[in-house]
């Protein structure tokens, strides 16, 4: 499937699905996961990892 064909299909802009594939999101809308676990045929755990950022990985490591 296109990104276009993806995008239309959930509701959302080529460049907005760039910015989810890339992950350069900060937040997405339970509508929009939804949209597009429906789309894929998949679970949101599928779609989302959950990373660290850099300074919350710095504040567990000193609270050892």
């Amino acid at each position: 499937m296109s990104v276009g064909e993806f995008a239309e299909k959930v509701g959302l802009t080529p460049a907005n699905v760039a910015v989810l594939k890339n992950g350069r999101a900060k937040a997405v809308r339970f509508s929009t996961l939804d949209a597009m676990c429906k789309v894929l045929g998949c679970q949101p755990g599928d779609l989302l990892e959950w990373v660290p950022a850099e300074d919350t990985a710095e504040e567990t490591a000193e609270t050892r």
